[in-house]
């Protein structure tokens, strides 16, 4: 099997763990507008089918090299990929049924700021941004980093809506917590 199989693997199998996950979440109390859903959606469909797309005919720069084939950047690419995938079903897991795929505030939501959460404050996103970057270097093309930047602007817009609903939400004891926690990436404390 090839590093982009076993990349797709991955993918795969973090969009089965999704779907499970959908069955088991709490009512919403508020969301979001389709307008703003569609916006950072777009971003996320464009991201995954320049990263996947097989029967895309792509301009020819996209598909431009960065670099030699190696097996070491294969092994290395996987191995981000499968980081990632992992960080972010142990994200979405401890989340649980507070989790919704859509910007919003379920009924009794609770702030998590344990487990993934206390590294980092959208650590589903920091998990699917590394598992891209993994499986960018495996491609190995342009769309590879293009679509990892269009991945990260999506979840960017959408992270921005999450942190307006979560400081209405709760409040002091979220700014206390956005102080103390990076957004994607952990704040190191010397």
């Amino acid at each position: 099997m090839d590093a982009m199989q076993i990349c797709g693997d991955l993918w795969i199998a973090l969009g089965i763990i999704w779907l499970v996950g959908v069955l088991r979440t709490k009512p919403t109390q508020e969301r979001t507008d389709l307008g703003s859903r569609l916006a950072y959606r777009v971003f996320t469909v464009l991201a995954y089918v320049l990263i996947f797309g097989k029967r895309v005919i792509f301009p020819e720069w996209l598909l431009t090299r960065l670099f030699a084939r190696a097996e070491w950047i294969d092994v290395l690419g996987i191995a981000l990929t499968a980081l990632g995938v992992g960080f972010a079903v142990w994200a979405r897991i401890y989340l649980g049924q507070n989790w919704s795929s859509a910007v919003t505030i379920k009924v009794g939501h609770e702030l998590m700021r344990a487990g993934p959460y206390a590294w980092v404050r959208h650590p589903i996103y920091s998990g699917l941004l590394l598992a891209m970057l993994g499986t960018g270097l495996v491609r190995g093309e342009v769309r590879g980093a293009v679509a990892f930047v269009v991945l990260l602007t999506g979840f960017w817009m959408k992270l921005g809506r999450e942190e307006r609903f979560m400081r209405k939400t709760f409040g002091a004891e979220y700014e206390e917590y956005a102080r103390r926690t990076g957004a994607l990436v952990p704040k190191f404390r010397g």
